[in-house]
């Protein structure tokens, strides 16, 4: 089992930045990737970010390339989202997830067993 805690979330005016972090607990040395997603109001969940446990290898939604940056600390057993340049459609219920089967780095939400409770992030225009 693996328990994830994200923090950072928060209100920010759009152009700004936030750090997301998201620490894991427990079995985290089968974990093979770590993933964020995000859910807006009225819409289905979606992919924003994955890094490799181990490895330089990770993912963006293009609707994020070039603004985040996924990074990690192992000694930390911590996953982070550095978000800049936020626009008011970055306003979300943002998720950290565990992938302890598949491989990774997935942008699949079922290539993920564990899941945090998500943190909000609100951008005002």
């Amino acid at each position: 089992q693996v328990q994830l805690v994200e923090s950072g979330g928060g209100l920010v005016q759009a152009g700004g930045s936030l750090r997301l972090s998201c620490a894991a607990s427990g079995r985290t040395f089968r974990t093979y990737a770590m993933g964020w997603f995000r859910q807006a109001p009225g819409k289905e969940r979606e992919f924003v970010a994955a890094i490799l446990w181990r490895g330089s290898s990770t993912r963006y939604a293009d609707s994020v390339k070039g603004r985040f940056t996924i990074s990690r600390d192992n000694a930390k057993n911590t996953v982070y989202l550095q978000m800049n340049s936020l626009k008011p459609e970055d306003t979300a219920v943002y998720y950290c997830a565990a992938d302890q089967q598949y491989g990774g780095p997935s942008r699949r939400e079922n290539e993920y067993e564990y899941w945090g409770q998500g943190t909000q992030v609100t951008v005002s225009s």
